[in-house]
């Protein structure tokens, strides 16, 4: 009997959008696969992110940025935007933080 070897894919699958890079300081909101996904700048290149607080689902885009942190607008729980970690609460959960790249000026975004 033969044995079947699976393939591990360490690679995130992404989805592609025809956007527009965020400018330093802007925020823009896409749709991944029916989540609502923030992308912003850090450090000089993009940053994706679950656009909703783990509180109460609140949209961390209208929230605080300072530096690598995002603060809700609505309880004022705080994001390690590299992370996901709340810093803050009352939040404990973390978001979810998705890798993103540029290719030919498309935005992908992992799925």
């Amino acid at each position: 009997m033969m044995e079947q070897q699976l393939a591990i894919d360490t690679e995130p699958t992404f989805a592609g959008f025809a956007l527009v890079v965020p400018e330093a300081g802007e925020v823009i909101v896409v749709d991944v696969d029916g989540t609502p996904v923030a992308v912003t700048t850090l450090d000089g290149g993009s940053i994706a992110f679950d656009e909703t607080c783990t509180h109460r689902e609140c949209p961390l885009s209208e929230g605080t940025f300072d530096g690598a942190t995002v603060t809700c607008p609505c309880h004022k729980s705080r994001f390690d935007l590299r992370t996901g970690e709340p810093l803050d609460g009352p939040a404990t959960l973390p978001i979810r933080v998705r890798a993103v790249r540029v290719e030919d000026g498309r935005l992908f975004i992992e799925r």
